[in-house]
């Protein structure tokens, strides 16, 4: 079994923090500006900062093929389609609730790989992704009734499967070093496809503000670059599987810190889901652990 040092520990508890965080950040950049420009200009920015920063560290365009893989893959998959949907949908869903679709993530997962991969999944396994998945029905059934967006409801849920195939292969970019150039490129990725549907759908009509500023700037430095580049070393460090234990911490902080920030009310039936789908995540995630 994995041994979770105390810097994988931090690094995982900072990644679960900035992750969640992200998703009030775009809630409020999308309340100022078009989702899929300001999307595009935060990849581009985030993108070319990696870069720059990945050439001063003295790390190499040489990238494995897996990396090269990944790199586009993790580009298109993770940036274009799982951000660019998240930012449109959350025009009209509040980011409490993205947050709690996209926390699924670890459970899609461990289907995928249980159905697809025909990895093994231990009964407490098995048993965490039912109670994960109750927990989402009770979300989503408590939601529908007070008359949540639907288009935007399924945003999130196409989102989140895209998240699952970029987390799925970001598997061939966790060897070979060069984190910080893989993690440049895969912005400038997502820049390219994200702008296509920016420039045919949108118009560039932005309500300047202070909030705009701080949001935008953050969301481009910390979850943009940071995240990303805490996520690819714990995984260097430790392993996917141990790695995505940490995802669990994504429901709680997320929806706290929308709440927090924002204002988002929270219902007990969002508590008690919250609850019941961490328990799932963490569940899997420790069976997972256990079979190896």
């Amino acid at each position: 079994m994995v041994k979770f040092d105390n810097k994988a520990i931090l690094m995982g508890i900072t990644f679960g923090i900035i992750w969640a965080s992200a998703f009030t950040s775009a809630r409020v950049i999308v309340q100022y500006a078009p989702p899929f420009y300001a999307l595009t200009f935060r990849f581009l920015l985030s993108g070319i900062i990696g870069v720059v920063i990945a050439r001063a560290m003295g790390q190499s365009w040489h990238l494995t093929r897996g990396q090269w893989i990944a790199v586009v893959v993790f580009g298109v998959t993770q940036n274009a389609l799982y951000l660019g949907l998240n930012f449109v949908a959350m025009q009209t869903v509040e980011a409490s609730l993205a947050t709690i679709v996209a926390s699924t993530m670890p459970l899609l997962v461990a289907v995928a790989s249980w159905l697809v991969f025909k990895e093994t999944l231990r009964p407490l396994g098995v048993l965490g992704l039912c109670i994960g998945f109750v927990g989402v029905a009770m979300i989503m059934g408590a939601r529908l009734q007070g008359g949540v967006d639907l288009f935007g409801l399924t945003l999130c849920g196409i989102s989140v499967l895209s998240l699952t195939v970029a987390t799925l292969a970001v598997r061939g970019a966790s060897t070979g070093g060069n984190f910080m150039m893989v993690v440049g490129l895969q912005m400038l990725v997502g820049a390219a496809f994200v702008a296509v549907p920016a420039l045919a759908l949108e118009t560039f009509e932005v309500t300047w503000s202070w909030q705009l500023a701080v949001a935008f700037a953050y969301t481009v430095f910390v979850p943009g670059l940071g995240a990303t580049l805490i996520w690819f070393m714990l995984v260097d460090r430790i392993g996917a599987t141990p790695a995505a234990v940490f995802h669990f911490l994504t429901p709680f902080f997320g929806v706290s810190i929308a709440a927090l920030l924002l204002g988002e009310e929270l219902g007990a039936m969002d508590i008690v889901g919250v609850l019941i789908i961490t328990a799932g995540i963490l569940a899997v995630q420790l069976s997972k652990q256990a079979s190896r």
